[in-house]
């Protein structure tokens, strides 16, 4: 039999050469802070390509059904809210985005709506006085106008208001209740919306 054992130079055998391991890959720490670099630079231009490709970046309110909650709220015996005022219709272009009701007995609302280009219109109905829910709503400060009559309101009566960042009100007295009108539009446009509240019953 051969043997495949190598000799050396005397006749004796010599153990066999280990075999070669491959040579390892050294990176180095600047190479990892460079690749994590990329990584991030990749993750970021996909962010912000499928940012500019939406198509659904209006975040606008969703339109309620304030109508529905308010017959609700008048059916709703434990509440006891005969005298309870809303607006009948909102004017062209408007939706309303929030209504939320007083939990006491009282007869309280209060109307979040944002018209057809975006401005904030808000309607209350509250036990509290005129100024407090100016101090709350509009201004604590605010510049009293004169009275202007609305026509086809709960109250034909209603005192205006101003303050110096543009926002406008009109605020009537209506039983032991104060109605409070305030927005960012005309003041036109709130005797619009004053002109519609009424306190009828809504039919189910």
């Amino acid at each position: 039999m051969v043997s495949t054992d190598s000799t050396d130079s005397d006749g004796g055998a010599t153990a066999p050469a280990p075999p070669e391991r491959p040579g390892r890959y050294q990176r180095s720490p600047a190479g990892m802070v460079g690749a994590l670099l990329v990584t991030v630079l990749v993750i970021l231009a996909f962010v912000a390509f499928r940012a500019l490709n939406r198509s659904d970046l209006d975040v606008r309110p969703e339109p309620i059904d304030y109508l529905a909650q308010v017959r609700f709220a008048q059916q709703d015996t434990s509440t006891k809210r005969p005298e309870l005022v809303y607006p009948a219709r909102l004017p062209s272009g408007w939706y309303a985005t929030h209504v939320s009701f007083s939990t006491g007995a009282g007869p309280e609302i209060e109307l979040s709506m944002l018209t057809g280009d975006d401005q904030y219109v808000g309607f209350v109905q509250s036990p509290a006085s005129v100024s407090d829910l100016l101090a709350t709503y509009v201004d604590p400060n605010p510049e009293g106008g004169s009275t202007v009559t609305v026509p086809g309101s709960v109250e034909s009566q209603w005192t205006t208001w101003t303050d110096s960042g543009g926002d406008s009100a009109l605020a009537a007295e209506h039983g032991r209740d104060t109605l409070l009108v305030f927005g960012t539009v005309s003041r036109a446009q709130l005797e619009q919306l004053a002109g519609a509240l009424t306190t009828a019953g809504l039919e189910s």
